[in-house]
């Protein structure tokens, strides 16, 4: 069996990513065996989660201990001290039962998975038309302030600067259009042969 990939996926909230995550799980989560990678988090589990299904959870202790031992590929720290990270054994677990696996993360966490994988991952991030369409959608949203708004909008900036770091954008301009070129990028890249590694082209 051949180890799996992974699918990296980054975006400016609003920008229709998770639309076009949903449609790719739905079209091709069975043919092109596509999971979820499962982030860990020290936050408490809400309503019916269940560990090791929509998190893995931990304690802010276990969460702390373990990012000392060097266990996690990506991780941050967000409001309240919470932890939310992507742990390199789970991941591993997922390729060599031969997952492709799938990640929706911000553009730091997509960074480095993208360098800790390589060759072994495609990175996608799915941009906007313009940062006025991007206004609209979000004014459209109906769920935040024009404050929160325009947070978002501040954070989107920055967030398009790393979108030469990917190896293809997507505009979602036209959601068809994006749907199936976000179908027909994944599934070309879970396709292609994957170079054998060689000792002298080993990560630097």
């Amino acid at each position: 069996m051949n180890p799996g990939k992974c699918i990296i996926f980054s975006a400016p909230s609003g920008s229709g990513k998770s639309t076009l995550i949903n449609y790719l799980m739905e079209q091709a989560q069975e043919t092109l065996n596509l999971h979820f990678s499962i982030s860990a988090t020290s936050r408490a589990p809400r309503g019916t989660e269940q560990d090791g299904v929509e998190y893995h959870f931990l304690s802010k202790e276990e969460f702390i201990k373990r990012i000392q031992e060097d266990a996690f590929i990506e991780y941050e720290e967000v409001y309240g001290g919470k932890f939310y990270g992507t742990l390199k054994s789970e991941v591993e677990k997922q390729l060599e039962k031969g997952e492709n696996v799938v990640f929706d993360v911000d553009v730091k966490g997509g960074c480095n998975i993208k360098h800790h994988f390589g060759e072994r991952s495609i990175s996608i991030f799915i941009q906007p038309p313009s940062i006025e369409e991007l206004r609209k959608r979000l004014v459209k949203r109906g769920t935040e302030t024009l404050e929160q708004i325009e947070d978002r909008l501040k954070r989107a900036s920055l967030e398009l600067s790393y979108a030469d770091k990917y190896d293809k954008v997507i505009v979602n301009d036209q959601l068809e259009v994006a749907q199936q070129e976000t179908l027909q990028v994944v599934k070309d890249f879970i396709d292609s042969v994957s170079p054998e590694p060689a000792a002298d082209t080993q990560a630097e």
